[in-house]
């Protein structure tokens, strides 16, 4: 084994990171992926879940859209993120994530449909969220 070898690191798919993002960013998986075990944003995105369960257990008899709002607000930071991570260029990407991995990215087609699905899912919980917030602060829930 050369010195070069052992410096070098896994190349980091951009398309890989965008899919996890996209799927698994409640759980900060993206992060996970990209900083490894130590990172603090992604123990962030996965404390999500036990929060929710302890709001579940502390108030349940709150709504059901109080008690899942760390995930909401996590899932809407994964979407955030895989817009983010999959709108960088890939030099860019490259010099971020790959620099000592010797290759160089080059993301096609699969990366823009993960987007679109990114923006119109990301837009529709977005959207609901915000409505489902002002109908429970200004209504009490009156419509729904």
């Amino acid at each position: 084994m050369t010195a070069a070898t052992i410096l070098q690191q896994p190349h980091k798919n951009k398309a890989f990171t965008t899919l996890l993002a996209f799927l698994l960013g409640t759980l900060g998986a993206h992060r996970f992926y990209l900083h490894g075990a130590k990172d603090r944003w992604g123990w962030l995105h996965l404390a999500a879940v036990p929060a929710s369960l302890l709001l579940r257990q502390l108030f349940p008899e709150a709504d059901w859209f109080y008690q899942i709002l760390p995930l909401t607000l996590s899932a809407l930071g994964g979407f955030l993120e895989a817009l983010v991570l999959g709108l960088m260029p890939d030099d860019k990407w490259d010099a971020r994530y790959n620099g000592a991995s010797g290759r160089q990215s080059d993301t096609g087609w699969p990366l823009a449909v993960v987007l679109v699905a990114t923006l119109m899912l990301g837009a529709g919980v977005l959207i609901a969220t915000m409505a489902r917030l002002f109908d429970l602060l200004y209504t009490g829930g009156a419509y729904g």
